[in-house]
């Protein structure tokens, strides 16, 4: 396949507006790629109206099976006067393909699908076989994953490779801090400002329970020698009806970031025991639930995923990558929970412009990454 037919699929993922939604669409250019190749096994697993994941497996039915993962959402695109350009429209300049996407993950999708389509292309006997985990949802819940390993699409396989951005590719991840999404819900008794003693301030209820959640948290003080110490931040607070009113209805949302240290029911028992005790007082009324939490991830540096991973990148790159941890969550948070236990790496094109106005990704490193998957793929399973 020329360069030229590489970086066209690209800019065509770009082009569909699968913003939080409209997978199926993606899912479907991707599919019509397939389709002319008849050893290509295909299937579309609805999530919801206009949300399809798509799985594409190649190769014999002996040997070993390494999974390709990548999901089809993307975030909304912003404000568009901080643009230059359309941002479903794709440019190029300087060597750099923008577009909403292009980093995250667009570019690392379209590295996977034309991997697998290069290998098809040249009838390559594969030692065993890819799977392609295109999912939905995985930038508001990676919902999409947790329903194709529910499904058993993941109890095959041996190795995982995530085309999540590493920052033009400079890092190979094997392990992630796990999140938990949050909103605590308060509710009270609405008053004249002026009598406030005949009203609940939900507000006030709020920060009383943000004060103690933070006092609770102070414990959690262990750190990760790769990922670091667990973070949690409030993000939105919101509530009352007009300035001189007492607000009878609040809520907050936060955002913590977990380490493997502190699996995620320790934090969901703190939030259970603060706000047990609030509740028990006479004036609060106060309510939890949780965003689809992800546990953190534990990985192998030493695995022989990784160990071949660092061997073909550096005939590639000429120089070793870095084995590191990373901050943010992604689809292997679900698709670890399969049946069989099997490694898994993070590692794909994209700058650091992820989720960012003029997002864009390097097109000579979109072009390296596709040869690092075919190659990384064939010497994982003919080991």
């Amino acid at each position: 396949m020329e360069d030229q037919q590489k970086i066209a699929i690209l800019k065509n993922l770009i082009r569909i507006r699968s913003v939080n939604g409209n997978e199926a669409a993606v899912a479907e250019y991707l599919a019509s790629l397939f389709r002319k190749y008849p050893a290509a096994k295909i299937e579309k697993i609805n999530y919801s109206p206009g949300r399809d994941n798509l799985v594409v497996t190649i190769g014999g039915t002996a040997g070993k099976m390494l999974g390709f993962s990548g999901h089809l959402d993307v975030v909304a695109a912003g404000r568009l006067t901080d643009w230059q350009h359309d941002p479903f429209d794709p440019w190029i300049t300087d060597g750099k393909l923008f577009g909403r996407g292009a980093a995250d993950m667009k570019g690392g999708l379209a590295a996977l699908v034309v991997a697998m389509l290069e290998l098809l292309e040249n009838q390559v006997e594969l030692p065993g076989q890819i799977r392609l985990l295109a999912s939905v949802g995985e930038e508001t819940g990676e919902y999409g994953a947790a329903q194709l390993t529910d499904k058993g699409y993941a109890d095959q396989l041996d190795g995982l490779v995530i085309a999540e951005p590493s920052v033009n590719m400079e890092d190979i991840i094997y392990t992630t801090r796990g999140v938990i999404d949050y909103r605590i819900t308060s509710i009270g008794k609405t008053a004249h400002s002026a009598r406030p003693q005949f009203g609940i301030n939900t507000i006030d209820n709020l920060l009383i329970c943000l004060s103690e959640i933070r006092k609770a948290f102070a414990k959690f003080d262990q750190t990760d020698p790769i990922l670091g110490p667990i973070t949690h931040n409030v993000t939105q607070i919101k509530g009352g009806e007009q300035v001189n009113s007492i607000p009878s209805y609040a809520e907050m949302t936060g955002n913590i970031r977990t380490i493997p240290q502190y699996p995620n029911r320790v934090f969901f028992a703190e939030f259970e025991r603060i706000l047990k005790q609030l509740n028990a007082q006479e004036k609060f009324k106060l309510a939890i639930s949780y965003m689809y939490p992800q546990e953190a991830v534990l990985g192998r540096a030493d695995s022989e995923l990784i160990k071949t991973a660092q061997t073909v990148y550096q005939t590639i790159w000429q120089h070793p990558a870095k084995i590191t941890g990373g901050l943010g969550s992604n689809d292997s948070a679900e698709f670890i929970r399969a049946k069989k236990k099997f490694d898994y790496l993070k590692i794909g094109p994209g700058s650091y412009t992820s989720h960012q106005s003029n997002e864009y990704i390097k097109l000579d490193v979109y072009l390296k990454a596709i040869k690092f998957y075919q190659r990384l793929a064939m010497e994982f399973l003919k080991q």
